[in-house]
């Protein structure tokens, strides 16, 4: 016995020393802070006031030192991140994750970001101030690579930490100009529709501008297998497995002082993206004597994206210009390294780059290149054809300044500054939104937009040998669509339709018309705005056009073949002010209605895996009201029932009985059981929480959330057979800045500041933003330091 309870001690002691080791090591892998560290090449002190929330405020004597801490700080809180998002252009994420990520890193390369970001790199001076500012930054990454703890997951995936260079950022920045575009996703589905159906097909898919559209209205003024099924394929299967989330859309909008109550100008802006763990933007307040901004920054890249100082302040949306195009190329028919252009048979550029794999032999992959750009068959081994098809995108293709155009907005001091810079911006197109506290709103559509030949239909596939096709000109910026001080009082987007541009209707993927109407509705209705209604506004969840659908639908079901009971809930359904709440039974039924209305009518023709395509299109989502309200329409007869020819009547009542029996098998006979927060979750994964077993330590939820797709608090969620309306992407951060109170200015980061699950800001704002609250964003250095919960002091390292 005395025996036993000495085994029984021995091993109660190794339990504790196995659990304090797992202590120790645990609370060697948080983020410092508090306390002191050196980091070489600093000339003076810098000091790191820590707030509630974890977000660093930086003071320095200059803006070098400054941004060499940014660089460390913003490292050990999402050097994971960091990692992730450089790797995506380089074709790095199989070496992290193995063969599954192989075709999304082909995918990337073949884009030719990296090649695009060499060159870049070979233009620059390093005596330039974007540079060197850039350079601090990636010093104090790589610092802290050196001399800072290992994030767990680089021991979880097995990769080492690598210094970070100038490649790193523009790959970085790559990202987001690819995360913009929407054309790989649409153009070749178009082709396939037109080439497979007949071009009547299209008709009815509002591919092109909408002249009856809520327009982002202009103002000048002076400043104060197939184919294309082979494409299909190769894109969905590049980015379904993709770690990282990619950008979707956004909202903003800048009131004059004549409509606040303050007589100050106020900016709200809320960018949507996908979400994930951690969030996309870092938050970080950098002063020196000479530059201060509280600005959003992106994993790897110096200047903010977003942000604010006492003078100024910007966001941005998602411009939606269409800057993708693709061409049908002819290799020559009897040697297949020439293609054929306008001025005769040219070789085929070969690239050639080496992907490694975890847990497998390294893969040496070569694509073929033309004057247009990429030719994406070759991303397959598998695909073979008589019509390789190439990509030309404008961000690989020019002069890329993006770096300095960030850098540039954030160091102006007036809007004439400002805008001087804008040009700089290429790809991805944004529209950018501007208030200051002179009074001076604006927004400007920043791209290099150009003008394509009135025969070019460019959401489908174009002849890419006879040159007809071929841009036209460049427009110079001062043709883009802006509005400076326009006598409206006010500006906004939400990537919705501009206005003419050079004086025609610019192609783009524009997002349909129902969060711009419903922001121009509550805009337009006061002029009284402070900083609490613009909160109020921001997490708007109502929408003015859903129950116009119903309207136009309902209108059409013939209730003699219902049930009471469901025509009871076709009553209430009309009776829908469009709002969704978490106890909404009238959300859930509506979207449930949608999605059989869009599968029985568009599926049969498409085919499954091709209406799958098609939900994930920002067309899909700007044709639901049009083809609710359209009376005729090529699409409504179901082509597997030969002999009858169904109407839209037919596919209405159908689709409505089959949503409300769906639901009755789901969650039971009694309606008041389908509540909104049964069906609309919000979950932010993490890559490794893709692991049932670390789900729940890495990802952050799930969580019902009110709100839903296409309103001012964009929850969106794909339309699924199952019926879970998953939220994918929404709000990235509410901010709401108020010149009238500039260091009370409020927002709200989706889960929290810090990428490391080890830190306490992992997902502390998670709640607070289901919620719809805010936090400050904090600019006065005397509250900041008696309010702040920690600082790190750093120092400079003598060179050894």
């Amino acid at each position: 016995m005395k025996k036993i309870k000495k085994i029984l001690l021995i091993l109660l002691a190794l339990l504790g020393i196995i659990f304090l080791a797992a202590f120790i090591f645990i609370q060697t892998l948080k983020p410092d802070y508090e306390g002191e560290k050196q980091l070489l090449n600093l000339s003076d002190e810098v000091s790191v006031y820590y707030d509630t929330y974890g977000i660093p405020h930086i003071y320095a004597e200059n803006e070098e030192d400054a941004i060499r801490t940014l660089g460390y700080v913003h490292a050990q809180d999402r050097l994971w991140q960091m990692e992730l998002l450089r790797r995506v252009a380089s074709g790095g994420l199989s070496e992290v994750f193995g063969s599954k990520l192989l075709s999304t890193d082909k995918f990337f390369l073949s884009l030719g970001i990296d090649e695009a970001s060499a060159r870049t790199i070979e233009q620059r001076k390093p005596a330039d101030r974007t540079i060197q500012l850039t350079e601090a930054y990636l010093d104090g990454i790589n610092q802290f690579i050196k001399n800072g703890p290992t994030p767990v997951e680089f021991y979880l995936t097995g990769i080492e930490k690598q210094p970070f260079g100038l490649r790193d950022v523009y790959n970085s920045i790559g990202y987001m100009a690819f995360s913009f575009a929407m054309a790989q996703k649409t153009d070749p589905l178009l082709t396939e529709i037109k080439n497979k159906l007949g071009p009547e097909y299209l008709k009815d898919l509002e591919i092109d501008v909408d002249i009856n559209t809520e327009w982002i209205k202009k103002y000048k003024a002076r400043v104060t297998d197939s184919s294309e099924l082979r494409i299909i394929a190769i894109l969905s299967k590049a980015l379904e497995n993709l770690p990282i989330p990619q950008l979707e859309g956004s909202n903003s909008w800048v009131i004059a002082p004549v409509k606040t109550k303050s007589g100050k100008v106020i900016l709200a802006n809320d960018p949507h993206i996908g979400f994930a763990q951690p969030s996309v933007w870092y938050e970080a307040h950098v002063s020196t004597p000479g530059y201060e901004k509280y600005g959003y920054h992106m994993a790897g890249i110096p200047f903010p994206v977003l942000g604010h100082d006492r003078n100024l302040a910007y966001g941005v949306t998602m411009f939606e210009n269409d800057d993708v195009d693709f061409y049908y190329e002819e290799t020559h028919p009897t040697d297949p390294k020439k293609y054929k252009t306008k001025e005769g048979w040219e070789n085929y550029e070969i690239v050639s780059n080496l992907i490694k794999i975890k847990d497998s032999a390294d893969v040496t992959f070569s694509y073929k290149k033309t004057y247009h750009g990429s030719v994406m068959d070759s991303i397959s081994n598998k695909i073979s054809g008589d019509k390789p098809i190439s990509i030309s995108w404008i961000y690989t293709k020019l002069e890329n300044r993006v770096l300095d155009a960030l850098y540039g907005i954030s160091h102006a001091k007036n809007i004439a500054e400002f805008q001087k810079t804008l040009p700089d911006i290429h790809a991805p197109g944004l529209n950018i939104m501007y208030g200051d506290k002179q009074g001076n709103v604006a927004w400007w559509a920043a791209a290099k937009l150009y003008q394509m030949p009135d025969s070019a239909q460019t959401k489908l596939i174009m002849d890419g040998s006879s040159g007809v096709y071929e841009p036209l000109r460049f427009l110079d910026f001062s043709e883009n669509p802006s509005a400076v001080n326009p006598p409206w009082n006010y500006v906004y987007s939400a990537n919705n339709q501009p206005d003419s541009i050079a004086g025609m209707q610019y192609p783009g993927y524009y997002l349909p018309e129902n969060r711009a109407k419903r922001i121009v509705q509550l805009l337009e209705e006061k002029d009284d705005w402070d900083k609490n209604s613009m909160m109020e506004m921001i997490t708007d969840g109502i929408s003015s056009v859903n129950p116009e659908i119903i309207t136009n639908l309902a209108k059409l079901v013939n209730v003699k073949n219902l049930s009471e009971e469901d025509i009871n809930l076709l009553d209430k359904l009309s009776s829908w002010d469009g709002d969704s709440p978490l106890n909404s039974v009238e959300a859930t039924i509506f979207h449930r209605w949608i999605y059989f209305f869009l599968k029985n009518t568009f599926e049969d023709e498409l085919g499954p895996d091709l209406f799958q395509q098609f939900l994930t299109t920002h067309f899909h989502k700007r044709l639901i009201a049009p083809m609710a309200q359209k009376k005729i329409s090529v699409w409504w007869d179901n082509t597997r029932t030969e002999e009858t020819k169904e109407s839209k009547k037919d596919i209405v009542l159908t689709s409505f009985v089959m949503a409300l029996k769906s639901l009755k098998e789901e969650y039971g006979e009694r309606s008041s059981q389908w509540t909104w927060d049964k069906v609309h979750t919000l979950e932010h994964g993490h890559p490794i929480g893709q692991v049932e077993m670390f789900r729940s330590f890495f990802n952050v939820g799930p969580f019902p959330v009110h709100g839903t797709r296409e309103v001012i608090n964009n929850m969106f969620f794909p339309y699924t057979a199952d019926g879970q309306n998953k939220v994918s992407s929404g709000p990235s951060t509410r901010r709401i800045v108020d010149f009238s109170d500039i260091e009370n200015s409020m927002s709200i980061l989706p889960t929290g500041q810090s990428g490391n699950p080890f830190s306490p800001h992992y997902k502390d704002q998670a709640q607070m933003f289901i919620n719809g609250e805010f936090r400050k964003m904090m600019m006065n250095k005397e509250e900041i330091k008696t309010t702040s919960k920690s600082l790190l002091i750093i120092r400079p390292q003598l060179n050894n």
